[in-house]
């Protein structure tokens, strides 16, 4: 499907499909929409009149266009009020008007919508993001193919002039998504830490990075006990992923994002009880998902800012070799957590992961996991959680999510909530008491990161949807990719 923005306007367009975006309060056939109108033989009106449209955010509608005119149907679709657009009103327009074209059958499709803050290049691109991820299908698992799959062919934005440039950068972000969404969808039988491990190394061929992956001798050396410890039941072997994208020239500041890659959570000896949600822990590991698919998509964007994209990728599984609870852990900063609970292992591969990730010298860490079920109590499916230690750091991920559409909210650092996590043996406990437990992981972190500017984000409730909401269909949606990125290039 080729996307393209263009000068033409919707009174010049001809083709299969004309889609057209109006404000709650704008469905008055006048002006511009009225010449349009007069050309389309009456259609608009009589589909306004006739399904009561109101341009309401979400809702649209189509209709044949009948006679000998130059556009074969016509879509209305619903922007809601004029005082709440925004960037991701387009995108979310754009996803929801290529959805409906594609169900059609059209084949070539214009889109009409008003540009955002005077900015057509943000505009193309938003739209063109919406577009990209709605009309993403996965399929790599069906045994058979897809019978007369409709396809539409090709996308003008119209009213936008050239945005070649905006459009690449959109596609090759999406790039980044759907890599995510495939990594995370897939079961734990086809994404392990060796083919992530594997993954790794071909993102770093393909798109010129520098790949390091450290055995598990390598973690030994290392004093990644905690990592280790997680790792220790799996029979499939741990792999620590580290992939840096250097610019050219020297690099206007360092990052690091680490994301947490246990590709299965069975809970280990504290095994996950039936209906708890075992069958979905293929996505536990949508922190390296997100990880990599950011990597994909900065490769190409090409920013001037070193990234290093780092995980600590395993299973939590049970044998006689697991972990037990009451045991104790030193990770690689020399600290000993007493493990209270198998099922928190999320945050142990994350410890020895932030330690490696501050040795690197960065300016800035952002840690991403799939990491407690107390945040998604707190913020719904929808949300994801963000603790910082720099107000600033927060403050550019907040703005990074909000032009890339995804959703975040900052959390407190409540360091008295820490009391309940130390251990009358050990330094620290892995898990606190109920309350608060968002808070308490986040705390937990905290003690692994010494200096460095550093963020956590909670992804455990917008990794996954289970039906169709915005850009994303049921699914894996790649969060937060696009707040990745947009940060690191900010």
């Amino acid at each position: 499907m080729k996307v393209q923005a263009t000068e033409q306007t919707t009174l010049s367009w001809s083709g299969d499909t004309l889609a057209v975006g109006l404000f709650v309060g704008g469905v008055t056939v006048t002006g511009e929409l009225a010449e349009l109108d007069e050309k389309l033989a009456g259609t608009i009106k009589e589909l306004i009149a006739e399904t009561n449209f109101e341009g309401k955010a979400g809702s649209n509608v189509v209709t044949r266009v009948g006679g000998n005119t130059p556009v074969r149907k016509i879509m209305l679709v619903g922007l809601g009020e004029t005082k709440d657009f925004k960037l991701d009103t387009v995108r979310v327009a754009g996803g929801s008007i290529a959805r409906l074209a594609k169900s059609q059958h059209s084949k070539n499709l214009a889109i009409s919508l008003p540009i955002v803050d005077n900015n057509q290049a943000l505009t193309a691109q938003a739209i063109t993001e919406g577009i990209t991820l709605a009309l993403y299908e996965d399929r790599r698992f069906k045994s058979e193919p897809e019978e007369n799959p409709l396809k539409l062919e090709s996308v003008e934005l119209l009213e936008l002039g050239d945005q070649a440039a905006a459009i690449t950068k959109a596609e090759q972000i999406c790039d980044g998504v759907i890599l995510a969404k495939q990594l995370v969808a897939a079961p734990a039988n086809s994404v392990t830490s060796v083919t992530l491990a594997n993954l790794a190394e071909e993102l770093a061929a393909e798109h010129g990075l520098e790949v390091e992956i450290l055995e598990k001798e390598d973690c030994e050396k290392l004093g990644m006990g905690a990592y280790l410890g997680v790792a220790q039941a799996s029979d499939i072997p741990p792999k620590f992923i580290h992939l840096t994208y250097k610019p050219q020239g020297t690099p206007r500041r360092k990052v690091a994002i680490v994301g947490k890659g246990v590709t299965f959570d069975s809970g280990g000896l504290n095994l996950k009880p039936a209906g708890s949600g075992i069958e979905t822990m293929k996505m536990d590991m949508g922190g390296a998902g997100a990880t990599l698919g950011a990597a994909k998509a900065i490769a190409q964007l090409k920013p001037d800012v070193e990234v290093h994209f780092i995980s600590a990728a395993t299973e939590n599984m049970i044998s006689g070799h697991a972990m037990h609870p009451g045991d104790i852990l030193t990770a690689s900063n020399g600290k000993t957590i007493e493990v209270n609970n198998t099922d928190a292992e999320g945050r142990l591969t994350l410890a020895d992961a932030l330690v490696f990730a501050e040795k690197l010298g960065v300016d800035a860490i952002v840690d991403l996991a799939t990491l407690t079920g107390a945040c998604v109590i707190a913020l719904g499916d929808d949300i994801g959680g963000l603790w910082s230690t720099d107000d600033l750091l927060a403050d550019q991920l907040k703005n990074a999510a909000d032009v890339g559409g995804e959703k975040i909210w900052q959390m407190p650092l409540e360091e008295k909530y820490f009391e309940a996590m130390k251990s009358e043996i050990a330094d620290m406990k892995n898990v606190g008491p109920r309350q608060g437990g968002s808070i308490t992981a986040a705390l937990f972190l905290k003690q692994f990161v010494n200096d460095t500017s550093w963020a956590h984000l909670d992804i455990a409730g917008p990794a996954w949807i289970d039906k169709e909401s915005g850009v994303n269909n049921a699914g894996a949606t790649g969060f937060p990719v696009r707040t990745l990125v947009n940060w690191v290039c900010s």
